[in-house]
């Protein structure tokens, strides 16, 4: 007995589609049909600039509604006028629903009444000006569609002997409904050009907010990392000489500053591959710059090239001068010159004040300029000086405040914490016969 196949296929059953050949063509209209067959509000966006007279458009078109609906020449052909203006009003927000209803009411004009004058001229023009609106906020595709299917129906009224004017009049209201197209369509593309350019100028401030906050950590990694590195060859270096500055140390003292040396040296390691990858060439092909990192000694020089440049400011310095951790060194100094760049990119001729403040703990800066003797040229990039000074001063756990100042002016204050204690210099002891070689 043959066995019998399973009815229980669990393949789809693929049905023939005899009408898919003939949508087929269809389907282009179709697709261009859909942007004029949704209900979704889609209100007129208003003027960006001047911003006072940002709804000046919402009040021409109610102004052109009006005057649209002011015409006819007995009650019923005043009652469509004004039905078929109230179209403008809708389309000011759905105006997809707005061309629909104007295509009834221009219908309705041209079956109901004799052609006369009047709905010869205002049908015409309100229908291209519903179809202006409807261009305004559909793509180029639906646009033209319904500026076609506009063009069709007058044709076809025409043909049809209704009130629609003469042949002239219906090839100057195709002319209006093909110059409401173009008008609406220009528009809209302009308004999109500059909703893609604010975007990307957006984006583009961004992007270069990102990167200059990324240079400048990486800046400050690479100088902070120079700083740990020198202690550390410094640890390492000490670690494996303190055995030969003693007579017979014993051997867990040998065996722990060994094992001090090492881990010196591991860590140093590290620290180099870091450095390493930090001193890599920059994205324009130029290399890192290997030149000594600057610090508060050279204040007084920074002072005078700032001057010579043509900015007036003085220096003074309060509390005992000393010197500082590397680290904070170099930041202050930063931070200065960074402060005495923006005075002389945005206040050029102000009167600045530089003040250090030395500590028991810490170590305050403060420079001051007042108001600007010109007039600065336009500076792109604003804010990432303040940037860079800001994550300097948030990597030293400091505190830092920036702003205009009572008095008129920029102001630009920061407190750095700072060691106290130095660190131990070590004693130098005489050499032994353990400091020659065996």
């Amino acid at each position: 007995m043959p066995a019998t196949r399973p009815t229980n296929d669990s393949r789809p059953t693929r049905l023939p589609t005899p009408l898919k050949p003939l949508l087929a063509p269809l389907s282009p209209l179709l697709i261009s049909l859909k942007p004029l067959l949704t209900s979704t509000p889609t209100p007129l966006p208003p003027l960006t600039w001047p911003r006072p007279l940002r709804h000046l458009p919402h009040a021409l078109v109610a102004l052109v509604a009006v005057a649209l609906s002011a015409t006819g020449a007995d009650l019923t052909a005043r009652l469509l006028a004004v039905a078929h203006a109230a179209t403008l009003l809708l389309a000011l927000r759905r105006p997809p629903l707005a061309y629909w209803l104007s295509l009834a009411c221009f219908t309705a004009v041209a079956l109901g009444h004799p052609p006369t004058h009047d709905n010869e001229l205002w049908a015409w023009v309100v229908q291209a000006s519903v179809l202006f609106l409807l261009a305004l906020r559909v793509p180029l595709l639906p646009a033209t569609t319904a500026a076609v299917l506009s063009a069709a129906l007058g044709a076809a009224l025409k043909l049809l002997g209704a009130g629609v004017g003469s042949w002239s009049t219906v090839a100057t209201g195709t002319a209006l409904y093909a110059g409401a197209l173009l008008a609406g369509a220009i528009r809209r593309g302009r308004r999109e050009d500059r909703a893609r350019l604010a975007e990307q100028i957006e984006a583009t401030a961004a992007e270069r907010a990102r990167r200059t906050v990324l240079e400048e950590r990486a800046r400050i990694a690479r100088e902070l990392h120079d700083v740990v590195a020198h202690h550390m060859s410094l640890i390492s270096i000490q670690a494996d000489a303190a055995p030969y500055r003693v007579q017979d140390p014993p051997r867990e003292l040998v065996t722990e500053l060994a094992s001090i040396r090492a881990n010196a040296l591991e860590g140093l390691a590290e620290l180099r591959r870091l450095l390493g990858l930090l001193r890599a060439e920059s994205t324009d092909g130029t290399p890192a710059d290997t030149a000594p990192q600057p610090s508060l000694d050279q204040l007084d020089a920074l002072v005078s090239q700032v001057r010579a440049a043509g900015l007036p400011v003085s220096a003074r310095v309060t509390g005992t001068r000393r010197a500082l951790p590397p680290g904070v060194e170099l930041s202050a100094y930063r931070i200065v010159q960074e402060a005495l760049s923006n005075t002389l990119r945005h206040a050029p001729g102000a009167p600045t004040t530089v003040e250090l403040g030395y500590g028991r703990t810490t170590l305050a800066l403060r420079v001051t300029n007042g108001p600007a003797a010109g007039t600065a040229p336009p500076s792109p990039g604003a804010g990432h000086g303040l940037t860079g000074m800001r994550e300097r001063v948030a990597m030293l756990d400091g505190d830092f405040v920036a702003g205009p100042a009572p008095e008129g002016g920029y102001e630009v204050t920061a407190t750095l914490p700072t060691r106290t204690t130095p660190a131990p210099t070590p004693t130098v002891s005489p050499r032994t016969d353990k400091d020659s070689p065996a």
